[in-house]
């Protein structure tokens, strides 16, 4: 599915209403440019499941941001993962396909879970994002609110 966000606030309604379709076990993996807006989207995501906007933010230096929603949501951003033993450090795999909800940014840097939902941004100009979305029946979508 491809959308079209014009906004940093669009951006946050699709977060949102892929948020409200998540459930406990749930896997997003995010993909894009640095600055493309993946911070942005899981504010949205985080929103839905009971995360204040303003307690979403980077968490390149954390790794794994943990809030205490129900079901749990973990925040993970492998932005500065450099290999395999830094990833295996971080101990993320344990956040996985749990009990909670993970999103993870720069999905790359990881062995993809199977039944992750895909997200990908892409830069149409300054504003502007293409946001496709893999894993998500299109009629689920159309059918939720934001």
């Amino acid at each position: 599915m491809r959308l079209t966000s014009h906004s940093p606030g669009e951006t946050v309604g699709v977060g949102l209403k892929l948020g409200g379709m998540l459930r406990a076990g749930s896997t997003v993996c995010l993909y894009g440019d640095l600055g493309a807006g993946k911070t942005t989207l899981v504010k949205g995501i985080g929103q839905a499941v009971g995360v204040p906007e303003r307690d979403i933010m980077s968490t390149s230096f954390t790794i794994v941001a943990e809030h205490d929603t129900e079901p749990p949501f973990y925040h993970i951003d492998l932005y500065r993962i450099e290999d395999d033993a830094d990833l295996d450090s971080t101990g993320v795999y344990d956040f996985i396909g749990g009990e909670g909800i993970a999103v993870i940014e720069w999905a790359e840097k990881i062995d993809i879970p199977e039944g992750c939902i895909g997200v990908r941004i892409n830069f149409l100009n300054n504003d502007s994002r293409e946001i496709i979305i893999e894993g998500v029946d299109e009629k689920d979508w159309d059918n939720m609110q934001a």
